[in-house]
């Protein structure tokens, strides 16, 4: 595993007491067809009680899967992203209705067994935010491979 020195948060949420972040690292194996799309990154969460961080690697659709996840936020709804049965869990709730004082779990089923609930105050526009966020993940690491049909790759042209 190779990583640029550019290195980009995916989600920032912070209030300057609690925050949950993903920060991308780059490529997990840049240059090999079939990983090549694979990024790396630390999910991280930290407050005045806990603190940790686990290593995760998602594709790109899972990026799309998070865009979707970002309307549904915008709109009020809860969701939940990187359910994928291999590692941890993110789901970002509003138990108290208010848009802006969400509740991020994460949940690491498969390999701790941990799940942390992390109150974050934000200001009004955060969704907004983290569409950016997204877009500079986006533009520093494109998708450069096509599935042409399952286990048959071709570089994007």
């Amino acid at each position: 595993m190779t990583h640029p020195n550019d290195t980009v948060d995916l989600i920032n949420l912070s209030d300057g007491y609690n925050s949950v972040r993903v920060h991308v690292l780059g490529r997990r194996d840049s240059g090999n067809l079939p990983l090549h799309d694979l990024l790396d990154a630390e999910l991280i969460v930290e407050s005045s009680f806990i603190s940790g961080r686990i290593r995760i690697c998602f594709y790109p659709p899972d990026l799309e899967k998070w865009a979707l996840a970002l309307d549904s936020l915008g709109t009020g709804r809860s969701i939940e992203w990187l359910d994928t049965g291999n590692g941890p869990t993110v789901r970002i709730e509003f138990p108290d209705g208010d848009p802006d004082s969400p509740t991020v779990l994460v949940e690491d089923g498969s390999s701790s067994g941990t799940t942390a609930a992390v109150p974050v105050a934000l200001d009004s526009g955060w969704v907004q935010e983290q569409h950016e966020h997204l877009r500079k993940v986006l533009d520093t690491w494109p998708s450069e491979v096509l599935a042409t049909s399952p286990g048959a790759y071709e570089w994007r042209k």
